[in-house]
């Protein structure tokens, strides 16, 4: 069981509202967790860049009084790496939520074509299977009507580390719409570079989909407390 205070950090299109049922579920149980107000996420700045929301994730963490657990959703897998890169010494663990950390060298999330500078949600047909199984239609209407356009300085920035301390700190990959084997497979494979030289890589289970926090936030504050 972990005593750090616990980081969180949305994905994509995510605000940190996000995060206020896993909150609560964190808080009921007596520990201390803080979702990152990601700028360029929520704020209405669409001239953010990647280093801006990495330099919050880095203030978020560096206000804690002791070591950190970085948990990131999806995209911002990459996000809480970068942090955990930066920060080797300050993070205890990092926990990866259906997403890993994209190779060096990579861009972050370049997945949709931006227009007038952000990478709005592009609806629900990419995400088709398991990813939106467990969202029925009232979720989605709700999930799309508060998706926040990506500033294309955060989507299609160039990722760099600089820090090879970062393979020391333990990561858990939870699994929501895959499962545990699939992403041993990946890792074994080669496809996930960053995850396959990390020296401490655990697998865990969630019966989800790609959005744990909305849909499971209990369950996602379970394992987070016992990451």
């Amino acid at each position: 069981m972990t005593a750090e205070r616990i980081v969180l950090i949305g994905g994509l299109w995510l605000d940190a509202s996000a995060w206020d049922a896993v909150v609560a579920e964190i808080g009921g149980r007596g520990h201390d967790a803080v979702p990152v107000a990601l700028p360029g996420q929520g704020d209405g700045n669409t001239s953010a860049t990647l280093a801006d929301q990495v330099a919050a994730v880095l203030a978020a963490a560096d206000a804690a009084p002791g070591p950190v657990v970085l948990v990131g959703h999806s995209a911002a897998g990459t996000l809480a790496w970068l942090a955990a890169d930066a920060r080797p010494d300050k993070v205890a663990k990092v926990v990866l939520i259906g997403g890993w950390p994209s190779p060096e060298g990579d861009k972050y999330a370049d997945f949709f074509p931006p227009e007038n500078g952000v990478m709005a949600f592009p609806g629900w047909a990419p995400f088709e299977g398991p990813d939106a199984a467990d969202l029925d239609e009232a979720a989605r209407r709700a999930f799309a009507a508060r998706a926040v356009p990506v500033p294309e300085g955060v989507s299609r920035a160039v990722v760099h580390y600089t820090d090879e301390r970062r393979y020391d700190i333990p990561v858990v990959l939870v699994c929501p719409e895959f499962t545990p084997a699939q992403a041993r497979e990946w890792v074994d494979a080669g496809d996930l570079p960053e995850l396959a030289r990390i020296k401490q890589l655990d697998l865990v289970d969630i019966d989800s989909g790609h959005w744990p926090m909305l849909t499971k936030p209990a369950e996602l504050a379970r394992v987070l407390i016992g990451s």
